[in-house]
Order: structure tokens, then C-alpha cells, then sequence
């Protein structure tokens, strides 16, 4: 039997001190963890060159290992670009950058951001391998600017740190979207003299022109608003007193602002006066506009407009042609043209099919399409402005890049080319990768990095870039001049999905380039 004195003098006191070494050490560890997380800095590395900035949840920064900054649709040929890269020889190579929104959140701009990785990894591929072992090789990283570009300082901040050994930026391209933030990066990559090549940028306020540079070395492969514009008015013959313009009032967009510019001028003479939305601050949100556009059709109906030109982007798009399909007046019928934006509308799930066989035609200026050069096809009959073999050496790249050891970069079949994003893409990085070479001077292997962006006034007649989307022929100012603008309908087809059809080619001259492709003294 215990001694119930022994076992309160000695137990208790035994563990008391146990209970007082016990407790200090909790107490000394706890403060010394406390003290140590309030004095080391949180690592907010992703990988290297990447990492999460202060109050935001995304990675931004620069990588050319592979790393697809948490996209699943950009794992594939984020991998295959790293193994490019991974491939080359130091010394050997001078890199050129994708700059691009690449965590957007909406479907329908990550998938643009894997179309713009694959077209630009397509060409980096050729100019390697392809080339007749021309110099310098290509690297090709990846800059991320976050959603709706909001982090862009940071990545372009990085990018401008990168001309020196090892990298040799000597290009930037991606660029595709017309927006404020876009134009300000543009602003301060061409101002550190970086040449930059802009695919899908269609504003007419992010370019250079007889007024002015204000972006020195800045190029572009798509035509302006206004091109695209005027090749749609060419192309559709449009009565101004059977039209209307819907556009979106908020400001600060680069894109809608130039486009409802440029489609003001087209229906000048018009006896309507302008149906006005405002779309929201993120305009890929759906807000209440929806709302607005079913009041907008009633007030359609009191009209006896025929065609109506969108200025908008292309939720609201959307959301215009699936009020307009629920119209009262379903016994007249409308054409809807807009820009390069609609191209988007052939993978929205949320687009009503139904409102495309209720006497609603949709047209759009395409960047690309790949039925505009392919022969049979309404391209094949142009004899400039591009060509089908052109195209079918595009369609061969394609076969090659897209299974191993060069792939895979995930789908690349006819559908995912019907929007023009990887096509635009690749004819950009191709005429990146011609500059850079046409700058690099005999003696050495690699060119300055202001030579690359003084090479876009020569871009032109034998020296032009022969894209699989035309032919790209620079005029003075780094604007393509007469680009070939395929004319694209929106077309419900089987299983409630909704084709692109191609409808012809269009051009801001009205009819083809001359065989020089050299622009006129007028040109703009």
C-alpha cells in the first residue's frame, strides 16, 4: 500500500518542477517561433524569377523552365517550351518574351493564353530547327501580367533587367490585348529601346503613325480597328441609313474606344442616334448590361435598321446577341458586325444558339481563319496577300510540334484555329525571329537590342514575313499595311454547338495588295 504522505510530498513536487520545465520550454519556443515569423520574411517565391506580390494570390514574373503559373490548359506546352530552352547552348541564343495575362480566371482567355503559348512555341521550334541553322537560336519565355494585366509592372520591371548575359531579351511579343495597362507596358518596354511585336492588339491609340511614335520599335500583325473596320464596310456595302451603332461608354478601354471611333465613321449619316451600355470595370464579368441590351432590342424594333455595329467586348457581345435573339420583332431580320472580339464567341457556352436561326446574322473581322488560305476555299483565288502554301507549311509545323520529342502542346486541330489566336500568335513570334535575324550582323552572332526594333520600316515587299495569316508588309510605322481581314459568321451546327465559318477575305483597300506589297507614300 502506497504511503499517501509519501506520494503528496514527493510525487507532488516531482511534478510540479516537471510541469514548470514543461511549461518554460513551451513558453520559450512559442516566443522564439513567434519572434522568428515576425522577423523572416514570408516567401512568396513561386519559382524562380516568379513570385506572389504583396496582397495577391497569383505568381508574376518571368520563366522560360516549363512553369505554367498554375494553368492546367498550359501545362503541355509550357513543358515543351521548357525542354526548347532547356536544349540550348549558352551563348548561343537571345530570348524573346511572351507577355500575357496568363492566370486570367475566364475560360475564354485562358484558353486565348494557350493558343497564343502554342503558336509562339511553333515558331521558336521552325526558327531552330527549321531554319537552315540560321542565328541566333530562340529562347522563349513566359512574362505573366495577372489578371486583366493588373501586375504588369513587375513583369515588364523584370523583362527590362534581362538584355545583359545571360538572356539577351531581344524581342517581347503576346501583347494581346488592347487595354490601358497593355499601352503602358508597351510604353515602357519601347522607351528602354526592347523591341516589341503585338499580335492580337487591334487599337488603333497603341500604335505609331504619321502624327507620331510614341512607342519606338513597336510592331504589329493585326490590323487596326480602323482597318478592320474599313475592310468590313468595304466588304458588306453597308447602307448608313439602315444602321445603327451599339458601343459601350466606359472609357480607358483601348480596344472599344478606337473600335466605336472607327464604327462611328461607318454609319455617319445614320438617322439613329447611338444605343448606349456600360459594360463593367472587369468586363469579362456579367454585371447587369444583360438587363440593359433587353431594353436596347425593343428600342431596335422601333427602328427599321437592318445591320447593327457592336463596339464591345465579348461577354457583352454575347449577351447582345442573346437578347437580340429573343427580340419581339422575330419577323425581321439583322446582320451584327464587330471586331476581332467575336472570335471569342465560338467556345462560350453561355451563347444562345438558338438566337443565330432567328434572323440574326453575326459577322466578325477575324485576325486569321484557317479556311482563308486553304485551297477550294475563297483565299485560294486571291494571288497576293498570302497564299495556301504558305498555310500548309503552317499545318505541317503543327503536325510536328504537337507530338513528341517537340510536343505535346496540347490541341491544335481545325476547331482550335478557328478563332485565329494561334495562327496571329505564330506569325508574330515569325516575325520577331525575322527581325532579330535581319539585325544580327555578319560579324557577330548576336544583334544590340535597339537594332531589333529599327528592322520594322524594311519588313516589306521581298523582305516581308510570309504568315500562314497573310503577308505581313510594315509600313514606316510597324503597322501592317492592306492586311487580309477573313470576314467570319457565327453558325449554329449540330449538338447545340456553333461553328465559325469563313466567309471571305476582306481588305482595308478594298481588293488584294500589288505583288511588291510595298505601301504608298499615303499610307497612314
Amino acid at each position: 500500500m502506497r504511503n499517501p504522505l509519501r506520494y503528496r510530498v514527493w510525487y507532488t513536487a516531482r511534478q510540479k518542477i516537471v510541469t514548470t520545465v514543461v511549461t518554460g520550454a513551451l513558453v520559450i519556443t512559442s516566443g522564439w517561433y513567434v519572434i522568428s515569423r515576425l522577423t523572416t520574411p514570408e516567401n512568396r517565391q513561386c519559382v524562380p524569377g516568379v513570385e506572389r506580390p504583396q496582397g495577391s494570390d497569383e505568381c508574376i514574373g518571368v520563366s522560360g523552365s516549363g512553369y505554367d503559373f498554375g494553368g492546367a490548359k498550359l501545362t503541355d506546352v509550357a513543358a515543351a517550351i521548357g525542354r526548347e530552352n532547356a536544349g540550348l547552348k549558352p551563348g548561343t541564343y537571345v530570348t524573346v518574351a511572351l507577355l500575357l495575362p496568363l492566370t486570367a480566371t475566364d475560360d475564354s482567355t485562358a484558353t486565348k493564353m494557350r493558343r497564343e503559348l502554342q503558336g509562339a512555341f511553333a515558331a521558336q521550334y521552325r526558327a531552330n530547327h527549321l531554319s537552315n541553322d540560321q542565328v541566333p537560336k530562340i529562347r522563349l519565355v513566359l512574362a505573366n501580367t495577372g489578371k486583366n494585366n493588373l501586375h504588369w509592372r513587375p513583369a515588364v520591371d523584370r523583362l527590362k533587367t534581362m538584355t545583359g548575359a545571360p538572356d539577351r531579351l531581344r524581342a517581347v511579343s503576346g501583347v494581346a490585348t488592347s487595354s490601358a495597362a497593355v499601352k503602358s507596358a508597351v510604353k515602357e518596354l519601347t522607351a528602354a529601346h526592347i523591341a516589341v511585336v503585338g499580335t492580337t492588339i487591334t487599337a488603333d491609340d497603341i500604335a505609331n503613325g504619321p502624327k507620331g511614335d510614341p512607342f519606338p520599335g513597336l510592331a504589329r500583325v493585326s490590323p487596326t480597328n480602323r482597318d478592320e473596320a474599313r475592310a468590313l464596310a468595304q466588304f458588306g456595302k453597308v447602307e448608313a441609313d439602315k444602321a445603327l451603332l451599339v458601343q459601350d461608354t466606359r472609357t480607358g478601354d483601348n480596344y472599344t474606344d478606337t473600335l466605336r471611333a472607327a464604327f462611328a465613321t461607318l454609319v455617319r449619316g445614320t438617322r439613329y442616334e447611338p444605343q448606349l451600355f456600360t459594360s463593367p470595370k472587369d468586363p469579362t464579368d456579367e454585371g447587369t448590361t444583360a438587363n440593359t441590351f433587353q431594353q436596347i432590342t425593343h428600342l431596335i424594333c422601333d427602328t427599321d435598321a437592318e445591320t447593327v455595329f457592336f463596339a464591345g467586348r465579348h461577354t457583352q457581345l454575347r449577351q447582345f446577341i442573346n437578347a437580340l435573339g429573343d427580340r419581339g420583332c422575330q419577323n425581321r431580320a439583322f446582320t451584327v458586325l464587330t471586331g476581332d472580339e467575336g472570335s471569342y464567341l465560338g467556345g462560350d457556352k453561355k451563347l444562345d444558339r438558338s438566337a443565330l436561326l432567328r434572323k440574326v446574322t453575326v459577322r466578325y473581322a477575324s485576325l486569321a481563319h484557317p479556311d482563308a488560305w486553304a485551297a477550294g476555299k475563297g483565299g485560294a483565288a486571291v494571288r497576293t496577300g498570302g497564299s495556301a502554301a504558305d498555310y500548309r507549311s503552317f499545318l505541317d509545323l503543327l503536325e510536328v510540334v504537337g507530338k513528341k520529342p517537340a510536343g505535346p502542346i496540347g490541341p491544335t486541330g481545325y476547331a482550335d484555329l478557328t478563332d485565329g489566336q494561334l495562327v496571329i500568335a505564330h506569325d508574330a513570334m515569325a516575325t520577331a525571329v525575322h527581325a532579330i535575324r535581319q539585325a544580327t550582323p555578319k560579324s557577330k552572332e548576336l544583334p544590340q537590342p535597339a537594332d531589333v526594333g529599327e528592322q520594322w520600316p524594311r519588313v516589306k515587299a521581298s523582305l516581308r514575313v510570309s504568315g500562314a495569316s497573310g503577308w505581313i508588309c510594315l509600313d514606316n510605322h510597324g503597322n501592317p499595311y492592306n492586311k487580309a481581314v477573313p470576314v467570319v459568321e457565327l453558325v449554329p451546327s449540330g449538338q447545340g454547338t456553333v461553328s465559325q465559318r469563313f466567309v471571305a477575305i476582306a481588305w482595308p483597300e478594298g481588293k488584294p495588295p500589288a505583288q511588291n506589297c510595298l505601301p504608298p507614300s499615303s499610307a497612314p
